[in-house]
């Protein structure tokens, strides 16, 4: 009797080698596989979690690399800005020609886009990149005072557009309810363009912040309380006449200087220029003298934790009586010239030495400079110590004022710009 199990087996088996025919083998002994060169190295399938992870290993590698390749163009990048800063600077003697705009009027436009600018959380870039364009129209039209809020709304929104995302830019309902419905949508929408055709499409204007990334972010890092105290004494030259006619790096340089002085910092005396020192002074002029004359929305913005309380220490400084003190820089001494006949200082000559030793092929000895003090007639304009002396208010040393101390935002409760001049003449301001 057969075995019917093995017939059955053995016929799968032949069927089984004509539908699929045996590999042939290897002849290195191992059999091939057909799989994919990935799938072969032991590349264990990734997670949605491990897969995000790496993504963002691969962005920061990206923008590390892209740091490296930024330093290749550094010099170049800071050429053209400095270009484009001449390109877009505004004239105060146009300024001045306002009919009615005067410039006590300037504190309260920059305190109330200081206000919207920080509700709206927008890019420090947008508010000097807004100034900038208010000053350039105001420096080639004639505005009157009615609608000097709403050239300062209108460059506002053209900045956020240009800086800021789109998500954080504000509406033109946004607009109107900041001017308490002072001005219709169209006034906004219209003045946009009027503004945009006056300054001829240019918008990229190096600002303050864009030159202070630049130098915190070089070779010599800045600490984040000395990058917060720069940015708060920056904004403070928005306010001024006398800083508008400072180009944006020499802003910014000035006060990253006065920034690492109050933080205790060493002065990067190889980058100080003459107008750099000269902000300085009038910057810390103006703090010792008028600190209590701050905009109020200023140095609530900057009393907060996440600038570092920069407003509440600089405040504090300058109210127990500290001031800038300029670092002078030894003099080096001069390389002495050699006198065309022998001295008896240079090389002494043996019996064997002639003149022709003596000559311009062979250098004489340098001789030391006698140090003599300085006559009284000396003027050294640069590092001539300053003697202002600051105001001393010894009423509010021991604790810090309550208006300067971080609390809850103003809200937008202040009357239209304009109403605020209705009652006099545009001519009896000076």
């Amino acid at each position: 009797m057969k075995d019917l199990s093995s017939t059955s087996t053995s016929s799968r088996h032949a069927r089984n080698s004509l539908i699929y025919p045996k590999k042939r083998p290897s002849p290195h002994g191992v059999s091939k596989s057909h799989k994919s060169p990935l799938l072969s190295q032991n590349v264990m399938r990734k997670s949605p979690r491990s897969a995000k992870a790496a993504l963002i290993v691969q962005r920061q590698q990206l923008r590390r690399d892209g740091v490296i390749l930024e330093d290749e163009y550094r010099e170049d990048i800071r050429c053209y800005m400095h270009e484009m800063e001449n390109y877009t600077m505004s004239s105060t003697q146009s300024m001045d020609q306002q009919p009615e705009i005067r410039w006590h009027m300037r504190p309260c436009l920059v305190d109330f886009l200081v206000e919207i600018h920080f509700s709206f959380r927008l890019r420090p870039e947008t508010l000097y990149l807004t100034l900038n364009i208010v000053d350039r129209y105001v420096s080639r039209r004639i505005v009157f005072i009615k609608h000097y809020q709403l050239v300062g709304c209108a460059a506002l929104w053209i900045a956020a557009k240009f800086e800021d995302a789109k998500d954080r830019v504000p509406t033109v309902q946004d607009l109107v309810q900041m001017c308490h419905d002072a001005y219709e949508e169209s006034a906004f929408i219209q003045m946009e363009g009027h503004v945009l055709s006056t300054i001829q499409w240019t918008l990229g204007h190096p600002t303050a912040e864009a030159w202070l990334r630049l130098m915190c972010c070089g070779p010599c890092m800045e600490e984040p309380k000395v990058q917060h105290v720069a940015r708060f004494l920056m904004e403070i030259t928005l306010f001024y006449r006398e800083f508008v006619k400072y180009a944006p790096s020499s802003i910014a340089l000035a006060a990253l200087t006065l920034a690492r002085f109050l933080c205790g910092k060493p002065a990067r005396v190889w980058e100080e220029t003459d107008e750099c020192l000269e902000i300085v002074d009038l910057l810390d002029t103006r703090l010792a003298k008028h600190v209590n004359d701050l905009s109020e929305t200023l140095v609530k913005k900057y009393s907060y934790a996440f600038y570092s309380k920069a407003a509440t220490f600089v405040v504090q400084y300058y109210l127990q009586g500290g001031k800038f003190i300029r670092i002078t820089t030894p003099a080096l001494p001069v390389t002495p010239t050699r006198s065309v006949t022998m001295s008896a200082v240079s090389t002494p000559m043996s019996c064997s030495t002639s003149i022709s030793d003596g000559s311009d092929d062979f250098p004489l000895t340098p001789v030391t400079p006698a140090l003599h003090p300085p006559s009284s007639d000396y003027d050294d304009k640069e590092n001539r110590p300053t003697t202002f002396e600051p105001v001393y208010n010894k009423h509010r040393i021991d604790s810090p004022p309550e208006q300067f101390l971080p609390h809850d935002f103003v809200t937008f409760s202040r009357p239209a710009l304009h109403s605020l001049n209705v009652s006099s003449s545009p001519r009896a301001y000076s």
